[in-house]
């Protein structure tokens, strides 16, 4: 028997700049269903969901709510008629606990008019427990984990009493673990009657929780229909209008000189007593669960944060780099794994962006010079095919897959020696993957040597020569390309016991 219809968007239309966004794009969402939305990044995911929620406005088309048209005029229009979506990036109060976050903008008050906090920590713990969350609604937000975080939206959207939550990539920041416990929270929602747009990249979790997927590609409709009905490459290929058969085309590459080497660094609270070396054409992976230190160790090579113990060897010379600007001039940067916070500047244009770490190499005398202005973006924009409506756009206004290349192309215009990537494909769809895959690949080849941070196996197995393992800030063990499978990095991962490496 059908489920239910909720809604419906008819031939959503939209553009911006006179560019299509969306071209007569449908979607059907049924009561008590996990509905997969799926296209690489400016596939128009995004903006189909603004419209959704009333943040956007459609050119033309019309969204059917129960049977009847409906037109948002703002998100709050939306969330009273039962529709709230969980972004990517939170949009959370820091300073404030979790009950406040809940109900922030629509507070329970007292007769008098004031906030009743009894009211409101009464209605969170209810909401909490009915959602088997063990989180006490007095918590501050900045103390909390990003698992949390993604699960006081959760609770949050409940509270709206929502029929259609729509969540944007909700497990792209979570470890194994958290995973599993948000999936299974997920189909539990489904199970009380609501409707789920899951908007992944983890091809894995949509055949786990999904029974419906629509994909767009390019602002367009391009199929609809049930999850089991059709193959994960079929699903990847309309995604991407091509094979992806290569996601990882490492490349076999010469290895060279030690150019980085760490010894028994420290740094308390984080991780304790690393070691290992880095050579020229290398991919070095780091591999282990959250709160593994990896990030930590990172921003400790390149100097954002300071050692208590050990030495770290560049080129075979001690090396102290007191902040980040002392290690990239020596050659090492980073790409970090928070691309909106660290690694972009989101409100200036994509130019100044890419040339920001280059402007050097722009001057002709005392004045920057348009040629080479040129010349430098051109090259980096062409190299990694950034998409973008023209030189003046913001960063905030680009998918996050643009972000992040652009993030990558600051980077790479200083031509280090070292690169570290932090999380590098996070967030980010199939094909964007594969291009910066390539790149990693190709940087290596040219005698580059990389650090890739990485959460997911497939891509420390797939693009890593070597890898290291940490657990809770402890070496556990360095494998090597023929030897590693994901059993082991597993079980490194998890371990107690340090190894020698």
């Amino acid at each position: 028997m059908d489920k239910e219809i909720i809604l419906e968007m008819q031939d959503i239309s939209k553009h911006f700049g006179g560019v299509h966004a969306l071209d007569h794009v449908s979607l059907i969402l049924r009561r008590g269903e996990v509905h997969a939305l799926l296209g690489e990044n400016g596939a128009g995911k995004s903006t189909l969901m603004k419209i959704l929620i009333g943040l956007h406005p459609c050119d033309s088309g019309k969204i059917l709510l129960h049977g009847h048209e409906v037109r948002f005029k703002s998100v709050k229009d939306g969330q009273d008629a039962g529709i709230s979506m969980i972004f990517q990036e939170f949009n959370q109060v820091k300073v404030l606990s979790v009950m406040e976050n809940i109900y922030l903008g629509r507070e329970p008050k007292t007769k008098t008019g004031s906030v009743d906090f009894k009211k409101m920590y009464d209605h969170s713990v209810s909401l909490l427990k009915e959602l088997g969350v063990n989180l006490d609604p007095k918590t501050k937000i900045r103390d909390l984990t990003v698992a949390k975080h993604q699960l006081v939206e959760i609770v949050k959207a409940i509270s709206l009493n929502a029929e259609i939550i729509i969540m944007d990539e909700p497990t792209s920041a979570l470890s194994k673990n958290e995973i599993e416990y948000l999936l299974s929270m997920v189909c539990a929602l489904r199970d009380q009657g609501k409707c789920i747009v899951f908007i992944s990249h983890k091809m894995e979790e949509i055949y786990q929780v999904c029974e419906q997927v629509t994909v767009l590609r390019d602002g367009k409709f391009i199929y609809t229909g049930k999850v089991a009905d059709v193959s994960e490459k079929d699903l990847i290929r309309m995604m991407v209008d091509r094979e992806v058969t290569d996601l990882f085309p490492k490349q076999e590459s010469t290895l060279g000189e030690v150019l980085l080497e760490v010894k028994g660094l420290t740094v308390q609270g984080e991780f304790e007593d690393i070691n290992f070396y880095l050579r020229r054409g290398e991919i070095l992976g780091v591999a282990g669960l959250m709160g593994a230190g990896r990030t930590e160790l990172m921003e400790t090579i390149v100097g954002a944060r300071q050692p208590d113990r050990g030495e770290i060897y560049f080129r075979g010379k001690k090396m102290v780099n007191r902040i980040p600007g002392d290690a990239i001039n020596r050659g090492i940067t980073m790409v970090p794994e928070d691309r909106k916070k660290n690694g972009v500047f989101l409100k200036l244009n994509i130019k100044d962006n890419v040339l920001m770490s280059a402007l050097k190499k722009c001057l002709h005398g005392p004045a920057l010079r348009k040629r080479l202005e040129h010349k430098y973006f051109d090259e980096y924009a062409q190299k990694l095919e950034i998409k973008y409506a023209g030189l003046s756009q913001t960063c905030q206004n680009l998918s996050g897959g643009n972000q992040q290349k652009v993030a990558v192309s600051r980077v790479l215009n200083t031509d280090p020696d070292i690169i570290i990537l932090d999380e590098p494909t996070r967030g980010i769809d199939v094909k964007t993957k594969s291009e910066i895959h390539r790149l990693m690949s190709t940087l290596a080849g040219t005698g580059k040597a990389v650090l890739m941070v990485s959460s997911e196996l497939p891509e420390i197995l797939g693009m890593s020569d070597r890898i290291l393992v940490l657990h809770e800030g402890v070496q556990t063990g360095i494998l090597d390309r023929q030897e590693a499978t994901a059993d082991k990095i597993m079980e490194l991962a998890v371990k107690t016991t340090r190894m020698e490496a």
